[in-house]
């Protein structure tokens, strides 16, 4: 047992007030720990050591009962809580929680983590990194959305250990579907992401999950998409929509038009008369759907008027103008209260 004059004051461990909620202490932790994670910070003992202090510190507030026992004995509130065991060799008291499991402080934290998302959560429990060392685009610590799960909480049910992870897509990816690899701790595996994911879709990863401490039993890993914005292409339902600028002169004489899809040109008629506003339909040119067919591609027409003009193109307007037969504002006149 750590002495006495080890005592710590986790409250400024975690920056925190001794009145803080326990949302506070959460909002702290997490700053913190993405701040000093080891990861963020390969090869600084400082860092990993102050990673070790707030999570000790963590463990601690973010638990009611020892919480309590903490603010009322002060530096003898382990004595008190008489609950045996320790962490480690930084002193903190986890109850008969057994750590010989892992080979390593970070195999802790790492699982650790992960069980911050319970069941039920919208929160990620941990991210992952691709081969090459960069991140997939899963959410950052900082993102995590419940914190309820405690520190020595053994996950007992396949549920439990369960665990969800954003993946950031580009459209291309998500249109065509991409091969993924990840790391999950010293596991790297390869994901196939099937074409027309979207932001939303959920991909489940069999027993790729947490690994339950008591037995081989294993979770699942579910993957939830995001897929970036793109300069060109929104969705509106199941369909793609974009906008395409148009002449003046095609607006009123209709004509054929090149248009951009997500597999390249097509050609599509403009009816004449058509309004700014309004929207084509381009069949089967959208977003592919798990059985393979594609919805539609909605093409909303901008009417584009030119600034800098010809001469030639100058006067041919002003002859437009002066023969002009069309008056759009004639049924304004009769509005006048």
């Amino acid at each position: 047992m750590a002495s006495t004059t080890d005592f710590k004051d986790y409250y400024a461990v975690l920056g925190v007030s001794k009145s803080a909620s326990n949302d506070e202490i959460k909002k702290a932790f997490r700053k913190l720990a993405v701040k000093y994670h080891p990861d963020r910070n390969p090869g600084d003992k400082a860092a990993e050591e102050r990673f070790k202090e707030i999570s000790e510190a963590y463990e601690v507030l973010s638990d009611p009962d020892k919480r309590q026992k903490y603010d009322q004995f002060g530096q003898y509130w382990k004595q008190a809580n008489q609950t045996g065991g320790g962490f480690g060799n930084v002193g903190v008291d986890v109850g008969n929680f057994n750590f010989d499991q892992y080979r390593s402080f970070e195999d802790f934290i790492n699982e650790l983590l992960g069980r911050f998302a319970t069941p039920g959560a919208t929160g990620t429990g941990s991210y992952y990194r691709t081969s090459s060392g960069g991140r997939t685009g899963f959410n950052d610590y900082s993102n995590f959305n419940d914190f309820s799960a405690g520190f020595g909480n053994t996950p007992q049910s396949t549920s439990q250990l369960d665990r969800e992870a954003v993946l950031r897509l580009n459209l291309s990816e998500a249109y065509r579907g991409v091969q993924k690899r990840i790391s999950i701790g010293t596991e790297t595996i390869d994901i196939r992401i099937p074409a027309g994911v979207k932001t939303g879709s959920r991909l489940k990863v069999k027993g790729k999950g947490q690994s339950s401490p008591n037995n081989q039993q294993r979770g699942d890993l579910y993957l939830k998409i995001e897929l970036d914005a793109h300069p060109f292409y929104q969705f509106e339902g199941d369909n793609l929509v974009c906008e395409v600028p148009i002449t003046p002169d095609e607006a009123v004489l209709g004509g054929s038009i090149e248009v951009p899809t997500p597999d390249g040109m097509v050609t599509m008629k403009i009816p004449s008369g058509i309004r700014s506003g309004q929207s084509l339909r381009l069949r089967g040119k959208g977003w592919p759907n798990s059985q393979g067919a594609k919805s539609d591609q909605l093409v909303r027409i901008l009417i584009d008027t030119p600034k800098d003009l010809s001469q030639i193109e100058k006067d041919l307007y002003e002859k437009i103008r002066a023969n002009r037969t069309y008056e759009p504002r004639k049924k304004l006149q009769q509005t006048a209260l």
